[in-house]
């Protein structure tokens, strides 16, 4: 993260484990509201518990509520009610929006609630132990599943779009730039926006998935990132023959 925007937007060094794409992440969203000017004054940040909500709270250098787990859409939406002249942006993990917060997710998208939501996606619980979480695929192996998970892992685009978001998006931290533009557009939506964030969590995921996954490279973290590149293919170049185990990317509007 260059030193301007550091100086700009945060308020202290961050907590992320190496290799985590959480901090991947932070910088896009950051160089994505200094491009658009995205007035932080006028913004507040709401998250929930674990890595993921340790990105605005409480490294932003603005209004903030780090809140319940699981609970983070429900507060966002209170906070948009009471002032629909702010810009509510929801920013916390896969665990906390789509696992324990699941119902609000569904809900926010139904009702169109404009607020932004970014689920910063690493497949597991990260900070309270690795545990299976609700977007975890399906045999891969967690703290709570040593065998391998038995059940099917969420979608969260066609989650998300099933309850009727209009604007969906998934960008992986790998793809930085495309990243970076994604987050300018869901910002500039007038409407409820959620983007899967497709993150990496070496330490706990990694660690676990390594020799199942084959996350090869002179590195665990390097080896995740090219996994990424891997299984990610954009949504309007892919055709039905390339898309056996791989994840699509982009964005998808209410009309598309």
């Amino acid at each position: 993260m260059g030193e301007m925007l550091r100086e700009k937007y945060v308020r202290q060094p961050t907590p992320f484990c190496a290799g985590c794409g959480h901090g991947i992440f932070m910088n896009a969203f950051l160089h994505a509201a200094d491009e658009m000017g995205l007035d932080f004054r006028g913004t507040v940040f709401v998250s929930g518990i674990g890595c993921g909500a340790w990105v605005p709270s409480p490294h932003f250098r603005a209004d903030t509520l780090h809140v319940t787990h699981g609970r983070a859409i429900a507060f966002a939406t209170g906070v948009k009610l009471a002032r629909p002249e702010l810009n509510v942006v929801v920013i916390s993990g896969d665990g906390d929006i789509a696992t324990i917060g699941g119902n609000h997710l569904i809900h926010a998208a139904r009702r169109n609630v404009p607020i932004k939501v970014f689920c910063l996606n690493n497949l597991v619980y990260g900070m309270t132990g690795g545990q299976v979480s609700a977007t975890t695929p399906q045999g891969d192996i967690t703290s709570t599943t040593p065998q391998g998970n038995p059940e099917r892992a969420f979608d969260l685009v066609a989650l998300a779009r099933g309850a009727g978001a209009p604007y969906v998006a998934r960008f992986p931290v790998v793809r930085a730039r495309k990243l970076t533009k994604g987050i300018i557009n869901a910002l500039r939506f007038d409407q409820f926006a959620f983007m899967d964030v497709l993150s990496l969590c070496p330490t706990q995921y990694g660690r676990a998935n390594r020799a199942k996954l084959g996350f090869e490279g002179p590195s665990l973290i390097w080896g995740m990132l090219e996994w990424q590149k891997e299984v990610c293919v954009n949504r309007e170049k892919a055709g039905p023959e390339e898309m056996n185990g791989k994840i699509l990317i982009g964005e998808w509007y209410a009309e598309s």
